[in-house]
């Protein structure tokens, strides 16, 4: 399998203070990987650091081969790296489907064809899709801000994969989600990578979502990576369990 990001001795400092110190990892294609560590270990940063958020000090990132290092987030969404924030992203006031449309029209469309063309962007059909994809068809003429956390961090989940984006990076895609509808979302996430190839990486504390969700898991630590391989192996790691799991 290619590698659709790769991210190679990335480093980042504040002042005095090194953040990320030296992470190497690579994401294939079709791979769900998940990213973990203590609070403080770095993980956000190096997010912000792939993602464009952050410049790193340091190193490189490539995406399909791409030198992307230092590149701005829209950037980026152009190439197809999508992203989900530990905060909500959605618009409160829009519809289901209106947000959707908006996410998809992020990724492709020039600014003369927003003015220019439908309303729609021609995106209600791939936004329909979406909002079937997700179960979420009958909330999708509701207002987004009147869905429970959990339906609107589905809902958060189907934008960053509006437009077919080569990689999605999720942040914190379990944080306050109810088990019912947190088992909801892992089956469409294990759904869009195994029908529909889709590639991502996942940040996230809930270790049984992660374990049950990644491929592939990377433990990080004090800014560096600490360990990376199958979910059984990073459980029976014994630096794992004693940086993470033992606390």
């Amino acid at each position: 399998m290619s590698a659709v990001l790769e991210v190679k001795d990335v480093k980042k400092t504040f002042g005095g203070i090194t953040a990320v110190d030296g992470v190497s990892f690579d994401v294939r294609e079709g791979e769900i990987l998940g990213l973990i560590g203590p609070n403080g270990c770095g993980k956000s940063t190096l997010f912000n650091c792939i993602l464009g958020q952050l410049t790193p000090s340091a190193g490189e990132v490539k995406v399909d081969g791409r030198l992307v290092t230092g590149l701005r987030p829209s950037d980026l969404n152009r190439l197809g790296v999508s992203r989900t924030f530990q905060l909500l992203q959605v618009f409160p006031r829009l519809s289901v489907r209106e947000n959707l449309i908006l996410a998809g029209q992020e990724h492709q469309g020039s600014m003369l064809g927003r003015l220019f063309g439908p309303s729609d962007a021609g995106l209600t059909k791939a936004a329909n899709e979406m909002i079937g994809f997700f179960k979420l068809d009958h909330l999708a003429p509701e207002p987004a801000g009147g869905l429970s956390y959990g339906q609107q961090k589905l809902l958060d989940a189907a934008m960053a994969f509006m437009g077919g984006p080569r990689l999605v990076l999720l942040d914190e895609p379990a944080g306050g989600v109810n088990p019912t509808m947190l088992g909801d979302l892992k089956d469409r996430l294990i759904a869009m990578n195994r029908e529909k190839g889709a590639t991502f990486v996942v940040i996230e504390h809930n270790m049984e979502f992660v374990m049950s969700l990644c491929s592939r898991v990377m433990v990080m630590a004090e800014g560096k990576v600490l360990a990376l391989g199958q979910p059984d192996e990073i459980r029976a790691n014994p630096a794992v369990v004693e940086a993470y799991l033992g606390h």
